[in-house]
């Protein structure tokens, strides 16, 4: 006789030996496995599949091209994790980042990722915190660490770490890096470790000063990875635009929400003010919703996110640079109130949503004299980005 309940358990039980042996082909400790099922981490992802199975238990540089949300923490994480001597109270790789977000949420992701191996600890540090505290951290063990490029530089400085015995360096999000200032501590902290270790870089596009790390930094020899290459926004996105002028936008915006009903996403605007502008208009229509930007005390922002996070707000307002890093699961769409100021921050801020395999939509708001703009993102990008009525 037929059990349906049985069949279901056999197949779970197939499902779930499929995945194991998908995972340990590419040379995952169970230890680890384990902790990525439970964190619903099931068939590796393209990025996964090809870093990992080049780098785990290999030395070598390697450079990695692949959009946001395409699952890059476990990517490196989990041969960082192998590489780690846990017996070993020493600093054994870093982490660079581009924000304290990012920071906190690889740290946290490399966390869960040791739940049944061995005590593997991992310290994140990073600007905006207080550094006595940080300095007291670091003298606990300290296997792993994650920072920001200017925090890191400040810790070297007051001796509170030390990079002797560090393996291996990873660069995450290196162009946000780049964007956002840190080209003289990227030069600064590579001088100091160059020859020593291996460099793992990772990155949505390859902008000049991308391909200057590599050749000055690199071996000539390093692993090249590019997922995508033709889409290097995330295909889960559908791209739209809408021509309203200025003084239409705000009433464009209430009616794209509305629409929406109660999905969440982010809005970005070019300016600071604005940001805080939008969110106390929105805030009066009785939209749970407020902004960060960089005039925020790291207090203030921390509350924002973390109300955001919470999903206390339904739509967040961010300008580019308060955004990066930002990482929340589910956010159904991502608003440009405001063109960017340079094409890479298209793909920045559009993946903010499509996330693990999910849809997402990204809405662009443009003025007559703005609508041309549409085609330089288009063809830079090899994207469609269809028009969408009023």
């Amino acid at each position: 006789m037929y059990n349906s309940a049985n069949s279901v358990l056999s197949l779970q039980s197939t499902f779930k030996h499929i995945v194991l042996a998908t995972f340990t082909s590419l040379g995952i400790k169970d230890d680890f496995i384990k902790a990525l099922l439970e964190n619903h981490i099931e068939i590796p992802s393209e990025i996964q599949k090809e870093v990992i199975s080049k780098v785990i238990g290999q030395k070598t540089d390697l450079v990695a091209q692949a959009q946001t949300g395409t699952g890059k923490t476990a990517a490196f994480g989990l041969p960082l994790l192998h590489a780690i001597d846990p017996k070993s109270d020493k600093i054994q790789a870093l982490v660079l980042a581009p924000t304290r977000e990012l920071c906190q949420q690889i740290a946290k992701q490399l966390f869960k990722f040791t739940k049944y191996s061995d005590k593997i600890f991992t310290n994140a540090v990073y600007g905006g915190a207080n550094i006595d505290d940080q300095v007291r951290g670091l003298q606990r063990p300290t296997h792993i660490v994650v920072a920001t490029p200017g925090r890191l530089l400040d810790l070297l400085e007051r001796k509170a770490l030390e990079l002797t015995y560090v393996e291996t360096i990873v660069l995450d999000e290196a162009d946000e890096m780049l964007s956002m200032g840190f080209k003289k501590e990227l030069d600064s902290i590579l001088q100091q470790t160059t020859g020593q270790r291996n460099t793992w870089l990772f990155s949505a596009t390859m902008p000049a000063g991308i391909k200057d790390i590599i050749k000055n930094y690199m071996d000539p020899t390093a692993v090249n990875i590019v997922i995508d290459s033709k889409n290097v926004v995330n295909k889960d996105i559908e791209h739209l635009f809408v021509q309203c002028e200025d003084s239409e936008k705000l009433r464009t915006l209430l009616s794209f929400l509305n629409s929406q009903g109660s999905n969440r996403g982010v809005i970005f605007c070019r300016t600071k003010s604005g940001a805080q502008t939008l969110a106390q208009q929105l805030q009066s229509k009785n939209i749970a919703t407020d902004a960060i930007h960089g005039d925020l005390m790291q207090k203030e922002r921390d509350k924002v996110m973390r109300a955001f996070k919470n999903e206390n707000l339904q739509v967040l307002i961010a300008t580019d640079l308060a955004a990066r890093g930002i990482d929340v699961e589910g956010l159904s769409y991502v608003v440009h109130y405001n063109l960017p100021d340079q094409i890479e921050y298209y793909t920045h801020r559009s993946g903010r949503t499509a996330r693990a395999g999910k849809k997402g939509i990204s809405l662009i708001f443009v003025n007559a004299k703005e609508v041309s703009k549409i085609k330089d993102i288009q063809k830079a990008l090899n994207i469609s980005i269809q028009k969408v009525k009023n």
